[in-house]
């Protein structure tokens, strides 16, 4: 019989440290995702220690589906499913069904490592997927490079998202100056589920160009993106009187962006960091089909993001 090593493990699983160029990044088994990120010496994610569990969702990594499904009902191809309740004081099924299963490490080099993750079909998403996420950091800040295939025999619906916290040392939530390059924004229930659009324009949430934070309280999904030449998008924080900034961006896949203040958190992170999540789809897009990627049979989608400190 095999021997088992029954030892205490970290909440998070296996720790796979990756540096190059004065950047460090921690990966996790449990999630695939982001535990640390650092260069030069200064944290830019708010993420966790070794030995805590995971909060917030951060720096998780959010597949199949992203943000909330009404209820965990949705109907694809005809037919109804029913997802786990897994947000049971709203009701929803929330963030997907891989952020706290094992993902095993498949491949290392200088500055990187490749996590992957066989999703198996199961009731409420019968279709099995192979997830796959490159983390490497380098001389212009830290990238991840994610893949999704279908393993099935039908097509299946996606989306995806990641879920980093991003803080600039020394600068209060409210003191941070943001820019999100969206016209739109989702307007959302009491579940924070959607229920429309409107334009920001001009409103309280118009950050197009950098805006004070201040006591705005944001769970808030913005769309309608200005791109850039290559069809990707970026947000940024930056501190006050043009002191230390970071800019998160995302490729042409990613046509939606989640910012999240923090409020609900409890204890220290009370609003000590600013979620600033890119996202292949809205919320509740297994029920709108609103940005919604279909896989056929042996398809792979593949999206890239990543975080540049200044």
């Amino acid at each position: 019989m095999e021997n088992v090593d029954t030892g205490p493990r970290p909440p998070s699983g296996a720790q796979w440290t990756i540096a190059a160029d004065g950047h460090e990044a921690v990966v996790v088994e449990v999630g695939g995702g982001l535990r640390a990120y650092r260069s030069a010496g200064v944290d830019h994610l708010d993420g966790y220690a070794v030995d805590e569990l995971c909060v917030g969702g951060a720096g998780q990594v959010l597949a199949p589906w992203p943000n909330r499904i009404r209820d965990g009902r949705y109907t694809f191809d005809g037919v109804a499913h029913q997802l786990p309740i897994t947000e049971p004081v709203r009701h929803n099924a929330l963030h997907g069904l891989a952020n706290w299963a094992r993902w095993r490490r498949v491949d290392e080099a200088p500055g990187a490592v490749t996590v992957e993750y066989e999703l198996p079909a199961q009731p409420g998403y019968p279709w099995p997927l192979l997830l796959r996420t490159r983390w490497q950091v380098g001389a212009d800040g830290l990238r991840a490079t994610h893949e999704a295939t279908n393993l099935g025999a039908g097509n299946a619906p996606f989306g995806l998202a990641t879920h980093p916290y991003l803080r600039l040392p020394g600068v209060a939530v409210d003191d941070m100056l943001l820019r999100v390059p969206a016209r739109t924004r989702v307007l959302v229930d009491g579940r924070l589920l959607p229920i429309g659009a409107a334009k920001v324009a001009g409103g309280e949430y118009d950050f197009t160009a950098p805006r004070r934070i201040g006591s705005a309280q944001l769970d808030t999904a913005f769309g309608d993106l200005a791109t850039e030449a290559d069809g990707g998008s970026a947000v940024t924080l930056a501190g006050p009187a043009g002191t230390a900034s970071v800019t998160i961006w995302a490729d042409r896949s990613f046509g939606w962006w989640q910012v999240f203040t923090g409020d609900t958190l409890s204890g220290e992170r009370h609003r000590r960091s600013v979620a600033i999540e890119p996202m292949t789809c809205p919320p509740d897009a297994f029920r709108s089909g609103h940005g919604l990627v279909v896989l056929a049979p042996g398809e792979t989608f593949t999206a890239s993001w990543g975080i540049r400190p200044a």
